[in-house]
């Protein structure tokens, strides 16, 4: 038995931690902070997986109000 010698390798291997970038949170920030008008310290609270969710909520909302006809209840 080998002592006294690590292997660098041996928990971490060839995988890499990769982050997200920066631009893409402040793209989501301000998207998340010009519909709903909530604050940055609000919006970074929020995980990466929930900053997402709300984005996909406010375009899926979007999306339907554009197709939808310009005043339903004019005469």
């Amino acid at each position: 038995m080998r002592t006294g010698i690590g292997y660098p390798g041996k928990f971490y291997g060839s995988r890499t931690i990769s982050t997200y970038p920066a631009d893409k949170i402040y793209e989501e920030a301000a998207f998340i902070a010009y519909y709903l008008h909530w604050g940055f310290d609000e919006i970074m609270s929020l995980s990466h997986r929930d900053r997402l969710r709300w984005c996909k909520e406010i375009s899926k909302i979007n999306s339907k109000l554009n197709q939808e006809p310009e005043n339903p209840f004019k005469v």
